[in-house]
């Protein structure tokens, strides 16, 4: 009889700890990332990863199939990460969407949307989406590319982002992102507004952007949502900005981060991917498969100078180079750039590596990586 009740309470247990949500990770802030098709599945990946900085959040990939069968219920917050909106509302499906903005009404729960998300939030006409605030999208040259881009934040922002108070401009990663006309009287807060005037492309209009929101914040029924137009998780030192937002929008404290991962201060300027940087960036590319190791290391350099982002996942496939001076730049590069998805495919050089001198390197950049989270 005891032993029957002994295994009784043992399964009890197992099932409890391995359950979705809450009894699965004691009082941590459930945050689920849309992994629905038209979500860009390195957004999904460096969304995910920017949320393990804070160990006080449990990240989880949601599906429009998890989403119809009431994952939603165990979520404080659902993020919508980059890719396609329309793609991502049409995943959703109506019955879908109808479940995320009940959920989005409650009290202590919120939505995030970063760029796509941005747009799926937004009521822009003709353009199919959530409808969750009252400002349309300004659909003209939507298409505005590639950029480190600059803002402002303001006292609103302020509150939210305190790390932000004395820096005067700071910069996160944009790719096509939202631009929205807020309709005065709109029940929505800007928290930051854009510096950088986005119209590289050839015929573009001037002065279009400077002054739209960067990130705000709206109410929706007893939720709570908030929007960037760029992408922090995909910007080295500015990472931590994603889980703040998830903080902030389920009502929970707002905690600060290691100063490893607060880092506005390593960038000074804007960078717009013009049709010369694209062609910059893709020769260098080509330039990390020559025979020569200080090329491939030059062309390394020249992609960080540039704020590359893709080069930042190209590095990975270096650590397998036969050359321990690239392999170790390679890793150097993925600790500077905060690239924690890459962890796998370091702790796997380090476990192979041969050369002392590569492997001490390895074992400082995972250290510095693993080093990342609070």
């Amino acid at each position: 009889m005891k032993t029957k009740y002994f295994f009784t309470l043992l399964l009890a247990v197992l099932i409890a700890t391995t359950t979705f949500g809450q009894r699965r990770s004691g009082k941590k802030i459930q945050v689920g990332v849309f992994d629905g098709n038209g979500a860009s599945p390195v957004c999904v990946i460096e969304t995910m990863e920017a949320l393990k900085i804070d160990k006080g959040i449990y990240p989880h990939k949601i599906s429009a199939v998890d989403i119809m069968n009431g994952a939603l219920d165990k979520l404080d917050v659902l993020i919508f990460p980059g890719g396609s909106a329309s793609k991502e509302y049409n995943n959703l499906g109506l019955e879908g969407a109808e479940k995320v903005k009940a959920f989005a009404e409650k009290k202590h729960k919120g939505l995030v949307g970063i760029c796509a998300g941005g747009y799926l939030f937004s009521t822009t006409p003709g353009y199919p989406s959530l409808e969750l605030f009252p400002a349309p999208d300004i659909r003209d040259h939507y298409d505005r590319g590639r950029a480190l881009i600059g803002f402002k934040i303001n006292k609103a922002g302020k509150k939210i982002f305190p790390e932000l108070k004395k820096v005067d401009t700071a910069f996160y990663q944009y790719y096509d992102g939202p631009m929205y006309d807020i309709p005065e009287g709109a029940p929505i807060t800007v928290l930051a507004t854009l510096t950088s005037d986005i119209s590289h492309k050839k015929g573009y209009p001037k002065n279009v952007t400077p002054g739209k929101p960067a990130f705000f914040t709206a109410d929706y029924g007893e939720g709570k949502i908030i929007a960037s137009v760029g992408h922090p998780e995909a910007t080295p030192g500015m990472r931590w900005i994603v889980p703040r937002m998830a903080r902030y929008v389920a009502g929970k404290r707002l905690v600060g981060y290691k100063k490893n991962v607060v880092r506005p201060q390593i960038y000074s300027k804007e960078e717009f991917y013009t049709p010369d940087v694209i062609a910059f960036e893709k020769e260098n590319f080509w330039k990390l498969f020559s025979k020569n190791d200080d090329e491939v290391i030059k062309a390394i350099d020249n992609l960080h100078s540039i704020y590359s982002r893709p080069s930042i996942r190209w590095s990975i496939g270096l650590l397998r180079h036969t050359s321990p001076k690239v392999r170790q730049h390679a890793a150097q590069y993925l600790l500077e750039t905060e690239y924690t998805a890459a962890l796998p495919d370091i702790r796997a050089a380090y476990m192979s590596e041969k050369d002392e001198a590569t492997k001490a390197v390895l074992k400082k950049v995972l250290n510095g990586l693993n080093g990342l989270s609070q």
